[in-house]
C-alpha cells in the first residue's frame, strides 16, 4: 500500500504490527508475521533509515514506531526532496544539451545544410533575425540572459515587437532577476504588456536562445560572445528539445510586474540558486555573471547566506542547507 512512498510490503507490515503490537521485540514481530528473525532485522533497518522508527528507552524493547502521522509526514518529505532533485538533474541535462548544441555548431560547415544555418559576425546576426521575425507567423520565444539592455536597445526594439505583436504573432521572453531593479526594462515590459507581450524571470538562463513558431530555434555559436555568431536551427528533434527547456524554465518563471511569492519559511529563487553555485564551488566573479550582477552584489548575498545557515565556510552552508531541507540530498 505503501510503496508509493518508498516503503515496501514486508517493512510496511513490521511497521503496523508494530503499531498495533508495541511491547513485541524482534522475536515475537517474526513469529506473529511468520517470517526470519532475521528478515524482521533488516525490515527494522529499512524502517530506521526512513525514521519510522526509533529508538526504545524501555527494556527489552529495541525500537518503537513513529506516530503515523509524522510517519507519513517523513516518508511525503523524502519523496518531494526526491522528486525536487531529479527536476533539478532534468533541468541540468536540459541546459547541458542546449549548451552542447550550440557549442558544437560551431563545428558545422560554414554552408547552408538542411538542419542548420551559420551566422557570422553582428550583421550577419541582426539579418538572420529580422528575415526569422518578418517570417514568423504564430510565436517568437525567447531566453534573454545577460542582464538588462541598454534604453536605447529597448527603444529601438519596440517597432519591431509592436509589428509582430499588432500581426498576432505571440511573444514570450525570459529575463534574469536582476532587470527587476533596472527602470528602463520595467517601463519596456509595461509597454510590451500593454501590446500582449509576456515576460518572467528566473534566477538564471542556461544560454541566449529564440525560437521562432517551435520550428527554427537560434542559439550562440560561442556562448561567452553572442555577437561572435549563431546557428539557426531546423531540425525536428533539436527544435522540439529546447522547445521543451524554454517550457519548463517558463512554467516556473515569474511573471515581470507581479512580485515573486512570499513564504517566509521559503528561500528566494535567487538566493536558492546561489546557494547551489555555492556548492557547486562558484566563485562570486562567476555567480554573478551567471546572475547578471556586480561582484559585490555576488558576495553580499553569499556573506547573508553564510549568516542565514550558520556556517563557517560555504561548504559548510551547502551541508547547512539540505540539513535544513533548502537544498534537496544528493550525490
Amino acid at each position: 500500500m505503501l510503496e508509493v512512498l518508498g516503503l515496501d510490503a514486508e517493512a510496511e507490515a513490521i511497521y503496523r504490527a508494530m503499531l498495533s503490537h508495541t511491547q513485541d521485540g524482534v522475536c515475537e514481530l517474526a513469529a506473529r508475521l511468520d517470517i526470519p528473525e532475521q528478515r524482521v532485522r533488516d525490515g527494522l533497518d529499512r524502517l530506521s533509515a526512513l525514521a519510522l522508527i526509533h529508538p526504545s528507552a524501555q527494556e527489552g524493547i529495541g525500537f518503537r514506531p513513529t506516530s503515523p502521522e509524522t510517519a507519513m509526514e517523513a516518508l511525503l518529505a523524502r519523496q518531494q526532496a526526491e522528486l525536487a532533485a531529479q527536476q533539478m538533474r532534468v533541468e541540468a541535462s536540459r541546459a547541458a544539451a542546449a549548451k552542447l548544441i550550440a557549442e558544437c555548431s560551431a563545428l558545422r560547415p560554414r554552408t547552408i545544410d538542411e538542419e542548420s544555418e551559420r551566422l557570422i559576425g553582428p550583421e550577419a546576426i541582426r539579418e538572420g533575425l529580422a528575415r526569422l521575425a518578418d517570417a514568423a507567423k504564430q510565436e517568437i520565444a525567447t531566453f534573454a540572459p545577460g542582464g538588462a539592455h541598454s534604453a536605447e536597445d529597448l527603444e529601438a526594439s519596440r517597432a519591431p515587437n509592436a509589428a509582430l505583436l499588432e500581426r498576432g504573432v505571440r511573444m514570450r521572453t525570459i529575463y534574469l532577476d536582476s532587470v527587476r531593479n533596472h527602470r528602463p526594462t520595467l517601463d519596456h515590459v509595461t509597454w510590451l504588456n500593454a501590446r500582449g507581450g509576456q515576460v518572467r524571470t528566473t534566477p538564471v538562463l542556461p544560454i541566449r536562445m529564440i525560437i521562432v513558431d517551435r520550428a527554427r530555434a537560434v542559439l550562440p555559436i560561442d556562448t561567452t560572445d553572442a555577437l561572435a555568431g549563431a546557428v539557426i536551427l531546423h531540425g525536428a528533434g533539436t527544435v522540439a528539445a529546447l522547445c521543451a527547456l524554454f517550457e519548463s524554465i517558463w512554467s516556473t518563471a515569474i511573471p515581470l510586474g507581479s512580485a515573486p511569492p512570499h513564504d517566509p519559511n521559503a528561500m528566494p529563487p535567487q538566493e536558492r540558486v546561489v546557494l547551489k553555485m555555492l556548492s557547486q564551488g562558484y566563485t562570486d566573479e562567476a555567480i554573478a555573471k551567471r546572475l547578471a550582477v556586480s561582484p559585490r552584489t555576488a558576495r553580499r548575498i553569499a556573506a547573508e547566506l553564510l549568516v542565514r545557515l550558520d556556517a563557517r565556510s560555504r561548504f559548510e552552508a551547502g551541508v547547512h542547507a539540505v540539513q535544513d531541507g533548502w537544498l534537496p540530498p544528493s550525490r
